[in-house]
């Protein structure tokens, strides 16, 4: 019987030596893996910045070679043409252009008239040799300018601030005689196609509207 309480002892015993955390031992604490910091986020990108709608900040040639400075004309609603001697809109936009300076120009209307040769190479003459084709053949008196490019990679910033415009008045000039009307402060409001007719009713009154009001007792 002795012996059998020795043997239940010893094992104890060599249960109570095995490796181990003591009974009533607090628990080890548990290391909590290492995290990585959240990436910053990215700053919002810069908005775009909006094209200048305000034109008349230019100095050009004009037809006889000399400075003109469109800002000269800033109090007067212009309007701005890319024009050309050979094209099948040739006769009736120089007509209906110079017809529209006429009535208007004294009430504060400009045209200034661009010659280009950027569509199938409609305008080849010398700036002399355009010059004399305008007043011999339409009599026009409005502003023409040295010969420039409308389009593409030699495009004159003037045509390239007219292009930068939101839709429906930015793009390039997609023909001669596109048009583009500025009102009296210089900012670029409003688009006309190639075809439309200078002296049509929409663009007769857009310009009407801008012009500004006749003195007192004048209609």
């Amino acid at each position: 019987m002795l012996t059998g309480w020795i043997i239940v002892v010893g094992l104890i015993a060599s249960v109570l030596a095995q490796p181990g955390a003591p009974a009533g031992a607090p628990a080890p604490a548990t290391t909590q893996p290492a995290t990585t910091p959240p990436t910053p986020a990215e700053p919002p990108a810069p908005a775009a910045a909006k094209p200048d709608p305000y034109v008349l900040g230019f100095t050009l040639k004009d037809i006889d070679g000399k400075d003109h400075d469109l800002s000269k004309h800033k109090g007067k609603v212009v309007l701005i043409v890319n024009v050309a001697s050979q094209c099948g809109l040739t006769k009736p936009q120089y007509k209906g252009l110079q017809d529209l300076y006429t009535e208007y120009k004294d009430k504060g209307l400009v045209i200034l008239g661009f010659p280009a040769n950027n569509f199938r190479e409609q305008e080849p003459g010398s700036d002399q040799e355009i010059k004399a084709f305008c007043e011999k053949n339409f009599g026009v008196t409005f502003p023409l300018f040295a010969k420039i490019s409308v389009k593409g990679k030699d495009q004159h910033p003037l045509f390239s601030r007219l292009a930068s415009q939101p839709k429906p008045i930015g793009g390039d000039p997609n023909w001669n005689f596109t048009k583009f009307l500025v009102d009296r402060e210089g900012k670029v409001v409003a688009r006309f196609e190639p075809q439309a007719d200078p002296m049509s009713k929409e663009i007769r009154g857009r310009i009407e509207e801008l012009l500004p009001p006749p003195p007192a007792g004048v209609k």
